[in-house]
Formats: C-alpha cells, sequence, structure tokens
C-alpha cells in the first residue's frame, strides 16, 4: 500500500528536457516532505538511461540526488520503468531509495485500488511490432553486449535512436491507452483506478467504472497528479511556484467483492 497524499509526474525525459523543466521539477520535490507521503514516477524520468557497473550518466544528477533526498525524509518513492529508462541497476533503487519495476503496479494508493503502468506496448494492434523489439532490446545478452561499448559512444547510440519516441504526444491523443484503461476499469475485479504514462497526453477522467489519469510529460507541460483519499486532482507547476488546479475527480464507491 502507497499512503497518501501521493504524487505522480511521468515523462520528464532529462537529457532532453529545458534546464527550467529540470529546475522545475527539483523545485517541487523540495516542497514535498510535509506535503506527501509518496512520490510515483510514471517512467521515463530520462530521455535515457542505462546502468553501468562502474559507471553512470551525468544526466539527471540533481534529480536523483533529489529523490534521495525524499526517502531520507521518509517519502516512499514508486518508479514505474518506462521505454526510455528500463535498465535500472542500482544507480536508482540502492542510491536513491526509489522501489522500481517494469511491471505493472497493482496496488491500494490510500484508499483506491490501483493500477499503473507506463503505458508502452499495451495497445494491442499498433504496439505488436514495438513488443517484438523490446524483447530484443531488454535481453540479458543485448545489456552484456551494450556494457561493452564506452559509456559516450553508447550514449550517442541510444540518444540518436530514442527520438522517434518521444517527439510530441501519440497521434491518437491518448486514445489507445485510455481504451486500454477504460477495458480494466470496466472488469468486474478491475480496479478503481488507472495510471498511464507514455502518451505525453495530461488526462484525468472518469472512465468504466473508475478514473482514468495521465500525469503528461512534465518536460511539456510541467503537470502532474495528486492523489487524496476522497479525490485525485490534476495540477500545474508555474514559473512562479504557483500550483494550478485544473481537474478534481472524486474517488467513485468502491466495487463489491465479486
Amino acid at each position: 500500500m502507497l499512503p497518501t497524499p501521493c504524487h505522480v509526474i511521468g515523462d520528464v525525459h532529462l537529457g532532453v528536457a529545458s534546464p527550467e523543466s529540470e529546475r522545475a521539477l527539483i523545485r517541487l520535490f523540495r516542497e514535498l516532505p510535509g506535503q506527501s507521503r509518496t512520490l510515483v514516477v510514471m517512467g521515463d524520468l530520462f530521455d535515457f538511461w542505462f546502468s553501468w557497473r562502474k559507471v553512470m550518466p551525468r544526466t539527471g544528477f540533481r534529480v536523483l540526488a533529489a529523490l534521495a533526498d525524499l526517502h531520507d525524509a521518509g517519502i516512499e518513492v514508486l518508479w514505474i520503468g518506462g521505454n526510455h529508462d528500463c535498465w535500472s541497476g542500482d544507480v536508482l533503487t540502492a542510491e536513491t531509495g526509489a522501489r522500481y519495476t517494469l511491471d505493472p503496479w497493482r496496488g491500494r494508493i490510500g484508499a483506491w485500488d490501483a493500477l499503473l503502468a507506463h503505458g508502452d506496448g499495451l495497445r494491442e494492434v499498433e504496439d505488436a511490432p514495438y513488443r517484438r523489439i523490446r524483447r530484443v532490446l531488454r535481453h540479458p545478452w543485448a545489456n552484456a553486449a551494450f556494457t561493452l561499448l564506452h559509456p559516450d559512444l553508447a550514449t550517442v547510440i541510444a540518444e540518436r535512436s530514442s527520438h522517434t519516441s518521444r517527439k510530441g504526444r501519440a497521434r491518437d491523443g491518448g486514445a489507445g491507452l485510455l481504451a486500454v484503461g477504460t477495458a480494466a476499469l470496466r472488469r468486474a475485479d478491475g480496479p478503481q483506478l488507472v495510471l498511464h504514462g507514455h502518451s505525453h497526453v495530461p488526462t484525468l477522467v472518469h472512465a468504466g467504472a473508475g478514473v482514468y489519469g495521465n500525469a503528461g510529460a512534465w518536460y511539456l507541460d510541467q503537470q502532474y497528479i495528486v492523489i487524496d483519499d476522497a479525490q485525485i486532482t490534476r495540477r500545474a507547476w508555474r514559473d512562479s511556484g504557483e500550483h494550478v488546479v485544473l481537474d478534481v475527480l472524486e474517488r467513485p464507491i468502491e466495487k463489491p467483492a465479486p
């Protein structure tokens, strides 16, 4: 179970995000102690991340340090791996204190029964080619081969191939992932809340028998989601430090046990 209040961010894409976007994220993190009890990262915090045995990328160092500070302050950090930061390693876990998973996460967030997934590969037809490529890229042999490359060379190769999957927003406007989430929310044993990332489309709507949300891409919109026991809100960070509430939805009635 993750305690509330719970802040949710997604798709920061450090490495291509502007310095202003990165600084705003660090400022948000510094405000969380005393305001939040949990932080959920919905994947793609980095535009590219790989964990070598003795080397770590310099990109996003201050953000990783801020995550470690949150852990030290007693805030639980759950990191749902995305398609850009799927090669986690000890730096993302032992050094920051975050819980990291590449699998969908199902559990309680306060009073909510929630299902969290980054969203890559979930669309049955459109994502079929990507799922085949993903099996190769995440295979232990591919990872072992990648470690043989010099980190500078490996990073250049990865950055040149990553731009196609982070350009702007999903061409379908997020409709494909919304349909996946709605199907889960309609199941008799489904959750009350489904959260995705990946599409870069900020969303908070009633769907199926519950609520569907997507925090969007921080590097594009600087939006995030806050989950309380009674409600969920979508908010935007402003350069002035103001937090603007964009949407508010009440928690639906708990589904009866089948």
